[in-house]
């Protein structure tokens, strides 16, 4: 069994090698001038058969055809990535959230490139780890496809921890930007004007999405849609809940400033609960260091004298 699977092993490698070495040799410019029918033939080819079949003939360059053979084959995994990991929309929402400048197409090939990776790791790992020659064939066969998947999930994972810290920073200054705008909105600007100071006087996340309001309305587009699209593409719950009533404030012609100042409370409280919620889940958590790092250390500070007279045989 093992002389098959290295004889199998060698053929796939020799294969590999031998496709790459032809690639590369077809990537080398021809040493030489062109010949002289080579180079009449395009300007014949209407009249001739001979110049016909001459441009007609191909190099032997296998790019083409591994093209054809892998274009299917990615575009199968790029559905199937589509399916296990979230479609196009919820990548893209993850994006937004996450405040990247990448687009889907480029986030997915960098997802496949991560699964290149471990699958190129995981084949090394199967074929040059000391113990792996004992393994199942079965094992040794999965494990390439295993870190592969385990790469595109890590990957996914990367973005959506992203996209989950971005919201939280977002959720900590809520509160102190509606403040802020209230304190403008009182002191007499627009609406408009007091969303540009903020994106000027912050450097936070809420203040960059704000300054890029202010740059989208400066572009001709009407407030109320740029505050909308901020609001659907971040997909923030208090955001969303504060955009809506300064939305209808617009409308009706409510004043903006008793809106964002009830809005300002609820933020406040809404990350007093949070604070408390997160005090409760992390309970047994907190009791990590008081148990296995301040209470030995207490013990260790009891017990030690005592040890030590007996140790000394008073």
């Amino acid at each position: 069994m093992v002389q098959l699977n290295a004889t199998a092993l060698s053929l796939v490698f020799g294969v590999l090698a031998g496709l790459g070495l032809w690639l590369m040799l077809s990537a080398v410019p021809r040493i030489g001038r062109p010949k002289l029918d080579e180079r009449v033939a395009p300007y014949v080819a209407d009249l001739l058969a001979e110049a016909r079949a001459i441009l007609a003939r191909r190099p032997a360059d296998p790019s083409p055809v591994l093209g054809a053979i892998v274009a299917p084959a990615l575009h199968w995994l790029r559905g199937v990535m589509a399916a296990w990991l979230g479609g196009n929309e919820i990548v893209a929402k993850r994006l937004r959230q996450a405040g990247s400048a990448k687009s889907v197409e480029r986030f997915r090939g960098e997802q496949l490139a991560w699964a290149a990776v471990g699958f190129a790791l995981g084949a090394a790992l199967a074929i040059a780890a000391p113990g792996a020659v004992g393994l199942p064939t079965v094992v040794r066969l999965a494990a390439p496809f295993i870190a592969a998947a385990l790469g595109a999930v890590a990957c996914d994972w990367m973005l959506q921890r992203a996209a989950r810290r971005r919201l939280a920073r977002i959720s900590s200054e809520l509160a102190t930007v509606l403040e802020f705008l209230t304190l403008s909105l009182t002191a007499g600007e627009g609406m408009l004007d007091a969303l540009r100071r903020v994106g000027a006087a912050g450097n936070g996340e809420l203040p960059r999405e704000f300054a890029a309001v202010v740059a989208t309305v400066g572009t001709g587009v009407p407030l109320a849609t740029a505050l909308a699209e901020l609001r659907d593409g971040v997909d923030h719950a208090a955001l969303s809940r504060a955009l809506d009533q300064v939305l209808g404030a617009l409308e009706r012609g409510a004043p903006l400033a008793a809106v964002l100042r009830s809005q300002a409370g609820d933020a406040r409280e809404a990350a007093k609960r949070t604070i408390i919620e997160l005090a409760g889940r992390k309970e047994i958590t907190m009791l990590v260091p008081l148990i296995f790092l301040i209470l030995p250390v207490t013990i260790a500070f009891a017990l030690f004298p005592g040890y030590l007279v007996l140790q000394t045989g008073f």
